[in-house]
């Protein structure tokens, strides 16, 4: 055994279809010759691997590597967010947008050898989260209205994986597009209009990396908004292109705003999602934690 950190890997095997489960065995392999002590659980349900994720940080593991996609990573930042322990994400998962965000490879065992790497040069950084007043921490985007229906869409499609499944998702959507009130405050100011999706962005990129908030920095103490207003749905088919590259935001129908803090409210029934994980119905409050989670670094 190594003198290295204590290291608690926790796998989501439903990730990904099946992928975390398949890879776990070659990644746990890959990172017990970096760490002096390496933990491994199996989480049975979401909620199980938020429960794994808080026991490994009381017990005071130095790294919890979560193995799977965006929602593995959105439990384990439930733990580790304003503790002393540092995260890490291992793509396993449909989307892996935090993953990608934080640089790591994108093949599971690819991340599993830089993790090795980034352990061995105690290579350590700070990302901020957001914060839902009176819910949960996340890394990258929570949105309402469209983008949440087609997220809540996405995760009961079970084909294709990958980024093409919420596309499909997006297209099926398209059909219930209608527009509906929206309050925006922010410590700047307060907008009222009719809209058919807001995303606050932590990071740039949602949906298996569709950059909905492309100027958003994770280090900046701030949060990116994008509006979309009242739109047609022919505009929506025509934004669709624009969305992947980030170019969207140019459209005169997209506001953008920039802010510590906002609450989302209006007379619509939408609901939040952030980091693809159902979160509550609107009104809700977001605000920027600057720094609040130590993170592994990849080279």
């Amino acid at each position: 055994m190594s003198s290295g950190p204590k290291v608690a890997l926790v796998v989501s095997p439903a990730s990904g279809a099946g992928a975390a489960a398949r890879v776990a065995g070659g990644v746990a392999a890959r990172i017990r010759p970096a760490a002096g002590e390496l933990v491994q659980s199996i989480a049975r349900s979401g909620e199980h691997a938020i429960e794994l994720a808080h026991r490994a940080v009381e017990s005071g593991v130095d790294v919890l590597a979560m193995l799977g996609g965006d929602g593995a990573a959105h439990a384990g930042l439930q733990a580790c967010a304003e503790s002393a322990t540092a995260f890490a994400v291992i793509p396993a998962g449909t989307g892996n947008d935090l993953a990608a965000a934080l640089g790591w490879p994108k093949t599971s065992l690819a991340a599993a050898d830089a993790f090795a790497s980034a352990l061995v040069r105690g290579s350590w950084g700070r990302l901020d989260l957001g914060r839902v007043e009176g819910g949960a921490w996340f890394a990258t985007v929570l949105c309402a209205g469209f983008d949440s229906a087609v997220n809540e869409r996405a995760n009961r499609m079970r084909w294709p994986r990958g980024p093409k499944r919420y596309d499909l998702a997006i297209l099926a959507e398209l059909a219930h597009l209608r527009a509906r009130p929206l309050v925006v405050e922010t410590e700047h100011e307060r907008l009222e209009l009719d809209a058919t999706l807001v995303a606050v962005g932590n990071t740039r990129c949602y949906g298996g990396g569709i950059p909905v908030c492309p100027d958003a920095d994770a280090g900046d103490g701030l949060l990116d908004l994008t509006v979309v207003t009242a739109a047609p749905r022919a505009l929506m088919v025509k934004m669709l292109p624009r969305l992947r590259s980030g170019r969207h935001v140019e459209l005169p129908e997209v506001r953008t705003l920039r802010a510590r803090s906002v609450r989302l409210g209006g007379d619509n029934d939408w609901v939040a999602y952030a980091d693809g994980e159902r979160q509550a119905e609107l009104p809700l409050t977001v605000t920027s934690v600057p720094g609040a989670l130590r993170v592994l670094v990849p080279e």
